[in-house]
């Protein structure tokens, strides 16, 4: 499962970071990118094309489809069966994506609530979660692209949340990722496998983030119960 992250990194590290060659779409911090919002893609369309930075929408419109949200319900796919689901598998074989992040939400059940939880890497400030891309065209002739985020099951750190969490490639797997000439299947499957628990960490962070609209580098400071505001706490609570 993936439901929020976040991306605060500028459009130079982005570019640098994955040889991006030509931006379509300048970056800006974002901190609870969430479902239907437009978020950064890294993506290579075309055999001997470049590294394109684009922003398309969260959550898949396949081509085939009659009524646009259907992307509602394909925010993320699962990666073990992926390639036999009509929604996924031509995306699987010749568009895939990098989804430029540095951190993702979780939610955890306290009791009868539910505590949000910021996973990130201890070794890296920028990732890459593993994209499926399509483009609809609307009755209307607006071409709108768009994405999913592929899941797989969990590391023993994420475990502590959900039974999945999104696939996020190593950094030396995202070439072949985005290869526009591997178009079987069984040469990527392997890639899409849950990162290293020993890689990331993860902590309580305010409530706040339940809230699309709320989009600010408060979101990922360690969460102080009591602090609404949570700008500056001084006593991170941790859960594990």
């Amino acid at each position: 499962m993936c439901g929020r992250y976040t991306q605060h990194q500028s459009t130079d590290q982005i570019v640098i970071r994955f040889e991006v060659d030509s931006v379509l779409h300048e970056t800006t911090p974002r901190y609870n990118i969430a479902p239907t919002q437009r978020a950064p893609v890294v993506l290579q369309a075309r055999v001997g094309s470049g590294r394109v930075l684009d922003a398309f929408k969260w959550g898949l419109i396949p081509s085939w489809a009659k009524d646009p949200t259907i992307g509602n319900r394909l925010l993320n796919a699962r990666a073990e069966t992926a390639a036999e689901k009509p929604s996924f598998r031509s995306a699987l074989s010749r568009r895939r994506c990098l989804l430029p992040a540095d951190g993702y939400y979780e939610w955890q059940a306290v009791g009868k609530a539910k505590q949000p939880l910021y996973y990130h890497f201890i070794d890296t400030d920028l990732f890459a979660f593993a994209g499926l891309w399509e483009t609809w065209n609307s009755p209307e002739g607006e071409a709108v692209h768009s994405f999913t985020i592929l899941t797989t099951e969990p590391n023993s750190l994420a475990a502590v949340a959900h039974d999945r969490m999104p696939v996020i490639l190593g950094r030396e797997d995202e070439a072949l990722w985005l290869d526009p000439e591997v178009t079987d299947v069984n040469r990527i499957l392997h890639l899409m496998r849950p990162a290293e628990a020993e890689r990331m960490a993860v902590y309580p962070v305010s409530p706040r983030v339940n809230k699309p609209a709320d989009d600010d580098a408060g979101l990922v400071e360690p969460f102080v119960p009591g602090n609404d505001h949570n700008t500056s706490p001084s006593h991170p609570l941790t859960l594990f």
